[in-house]
């Protein structure tokens, strides 16, 4: 089991920047891919994919929406995953998930979840 707490989230005007962090406890050396999810507000039944980080943290892959403004990091000493997120849009407002699992860029390859963090652009 991975238990997993994002933190970072708020209130940020258009062209700003966040930083989200994921902290991972429990089963942490399992050798886990990251990733972030979103989902706004309205389309809850669309939980979009943001970025992907692998075990070593040396391979990413980013959701066309974010690709050159967001950057998906992960500290495996510290058990973190972050992401770092300049020029936001109003469209990027949505709840961030983390997520852990096998590689991959759909929710069905991830079986952890954090409980969400609110990120809301406004322009």
């Amino acid at each position: 089991q991975v238990q997993l707490v994002e933190s970072g989230g708020g209130l940020v005007q258009a062209g700003g920047s966040l930083r989200l962090s994921c902290a991972a406890s429990g089963r942490t050396g399992s050798g886990y891919a990251m990733a972030w999810f979103r989902q706004a507000l309205g389309k809850e039944q669309e939980r979009e994919f943001v970025a992907v980080v692998n075990w070593s943290g040396g391979g990413t892959v980013y959701g066309d929406s974010v690709k050159g403004r967001f950057t998906i990091s992960r500290d495996n000493a510290k058990n973190m995953a972050y992401l770092q997120m300049n020029s936001l849009k109003p469209e990027d407002t949505a709840v961030y998930y983390c997520a852990a699992g096998r590689w991959g860029i759909s929710g069905r390859d991830f079986g952890y979840w954090g409980q969400g963090t609110q990120v809301t652009v406004s322009s």
